[in-house]
């Protein structure tokens, strides 16, 4: 679980508003790439200690386990030698991790099976706080482990540095999930104060505020009663809240991770995009392509590919692909309905990697193409039920009251509805534009006067339809 304190210092806080511009104007202020190295990775260990003190330690932990690893890894020839040191790091930190997230999830469902042959027991930890963080900060350090055992990456050899990489404020508390050979050589470099990079520095914050407060924000109310209260929805009522739910989650995420490529573009350094227009992939591998990057590369590169992708015969493929998907929900969290939406991904990709050897479809033709992309946005939307239930009882339940016919009535608020479906096509008209761009260089392109009309609108409808109650952001408790 987490806790209210977390809210001291979201993107969306008080408190980042003032601490933001504070940190640009001393970073700035410093002419020298190590007293900003160490000024940022102060900065950022303050960040991460502003929501719990003590959880710096684990962190800190963490980046010097594999500080001390990596350099090791660095001098030792011996090949069991490095075997050694890479599982102690991944031990050391996939230990962590695993005692924070998953150990109540295991706790619990021993507890269950083994009161089925009446054997009991009661744990004495009822529940433990989850580290923010802690599962997008230990991929990002275990990554840099890997590729210096695989000598894909130098060793770095000043720890505050190899800190910084780990801690980055923008990205350290949901990503975008950073390799060291693109985020660590930017730290060598010393950014000038630019016009132009701060300008779309603060137009991609100005549209990550945008996707999180107005769009997704704004759906939540609504998503959160239906999913309360399963029993009392049905049909066109189920669709759409779960409509809604996969706009909420595409503009909490997509928007936090604009914030923090806003953030990072200011201070000179570029972190990696994490989504390109996911829900008009006409494939669900292109849809994983697509949505959460940085994530979904480094199951890819760190698992995938390892057991041996699509490189070994018929069976074994389909477990590297489960295999795969199953760990990527179980990531997202510790229960039953996150491992049935990686499932459900997993059956989704098999399934249409298998009917591709068969059906050669022309999706050069235009009406296949859009078939194909609203089949699997349905399907998406589907998956979305099982990742937004707080149980699996209450997705079956959300799932068969969709197939009720006999109660076909919409008894939400109209204007809310009318007002959720607004912002549910306009983000679709952005996916039109990313496809081919990104929204800062779209904007950048068009003339003077249409660009500056584009912000007084948008600023108009933020001050209009901003939920500006602070509301975490739904990837923080992963």
């Amino acid at each position: 679980r987490n806790n209210s304190r977390l809210n001291d210092m979201l993107f969306n806080s008080f408190h980042f508003l003032i601490f933001f511009p504070v940190v640009v104007a001393l970073f700035f202020g410093l002419k020298k790439v190590q007293h900003r190295n160490l000024f940022l990775l102060a900065a950022s260990w303050y960040f991460y200690a502003v929501w719990r003190p003590e959880f710096l330690l684990l962190l800190i932990y963490s980046t010097y386990i594999d500080y001390i690893v990596a350099k090791k890894l660095e001098t030792r020839k011996k090949l069991s030698s490095r075997k050694l040191l890479l599982i102690i790091s991944l031990l050391g930190n996939f230990g962590l991790l695993l005692g924070f997230k998953y150990f109540t999830f295991f706790d619990h469902n021993l507890h269950r099976f083994l009161a089925h042959f009446n054997i009991f027991y009661h744990s004495q930890i009822d529940d433990i706080l989850l580290p923010v963080g802690i599962s997008f900060y230990t991929f990002q350090t275990v990554s840099y482990t890997i590729d210096v055992f695989k000598k894909r990456q130098k060793a770095e050899q000043r720890f505050y540095k190899f800190a910084l990489f780990v801690s980055f404020f923008p990205q350290l508390v949901a990503g975008p999930i950073e390799r060291a050979s693109h985020l660590m050589p930017q730290f060598n470099k010393i950014a000038f104060w630019d016009y132009r990079r701060i300008t779309d520095g603060l137009k991609l914050m100005f549209w990550g505020f945008f996707q999180k407060m107005v769009i997704a924000d704004g759906m939540a109310d609504l998503v959160n009663h239906v999913f309360e209260r399963p029993t009392q929805f049905h049909n066109i009522e189920i669709i759409l809240v779960t409509l809604f739910f996969a706009i909420q989650i595409y503009g909490d995420f997509s928007g936090y991770t604009d914030i923090a490529r806003g953030t990072a573009k200011i201070m000179g350094y570029d972190i990696r995009r994490n989504f390109r227009s996911p829900y008009f992939a006409p494939s669900f591998h292109v849809f994983w392509e697509r949505w959460h990057i940085t994530l979904s590369s480094w199951f890819r590169d760190f698992v995938y590919i390892p057991l041996g992708g699509s490189r070994v015969n018929y069976w074994r493929h389909a477990v590297n692909i489960m295999l795969t998907f199953l760990l990527s929900g179980f990531w997202h969290g510790a229960g039953w309905t996150f491992l049935i939406w990686g499932a459900l991904h997993g059956i989704y990709y098999l399934t249409e990697y298998h009917m591709a050897r068969f059906l050669k479809l022309n999706t050069n033709k235009l009406i296949i193409r859009i078939l194909k992309t609203l089949m699997v946005f349905a399907f998406v939307n589907l998956a979305w039920i099982f990742f937004r239930a707080k149980s699996v009882t209450i997705a079956l339940i959300l799932i068969k009251n969709t197939f009720n016919f006999e109660n076909i009535h919409l008894n939400f608020d109209h204007w809310l509805i009318a007002r959720n479906l607004f912002f549910t096509v306009f983000l679709f008209f952005i996916h039109i534009v990313e496809r081919k761009t990104d929204i800062v260089s779209f904007l950048t392109a068009q003339k003077p006067m249409i660009r500056w009309s584009i912000y007084y609108i948008m600023s108009i409808i933020f001050l209009f339809f901003a939920n500006f109650e602070l509301k975490e952001f739904i990837y923080f408790q992963f």
